[in-house]
């Protein structure tokens, strides 16, 4: 089992900041990759990002050039540092391990980006 606990969420104007953490726990060492996923009111859990245990990444085409993923493995953390925010980015964050079998999902962090 892996245990994964979103912070950082919150409310931000246009333009601004926000950077997500994930806290890791359990059995990390089955972990292959992460990853950042988000859901919007009335639409379907869409991929952010993802990056792997060896650090390669993955983003959306919505956040290139934005977002950027990270992962500390010394603290069993990642991160998704969050720039240029814009209002279609608002939604539920949810970070999510992958491991060889299972998938596992954090409790959701909700960002807000108004005016």
């Amino acid at each position: 089992q892996v245990h994964l606990v979103e912070s950082g969420g919150g409310l931000v104007q246009p333009g601004g900041s926000l950077r997500l953490s994930c806290a890791a726990s359990g059995n990390i060492f089955s972990i292959n990759a992460m990853g950042w996923f988000r859901q919007a009111p009335g639409k379907q859990r869409e991929l952010v990002a993802t990056i792997a245990n060896r650090g390669s990444t993955i983003y959306a085409d919505s956040v290139k050039g934005r977002f950027t993923i990270s992962r500390d493995n010394a603290k069993n953390t990642m991160y998704l540092q969050m720039n240029n925010l814009k209002p279609e980015d608002t939604a539920v964050y949810y970070c999510k391990a992958q491991g060889e079998v299972s998938g596992y999902w954090g409790q959701g962090t909700q960002v807000t980006v108004s005016s």
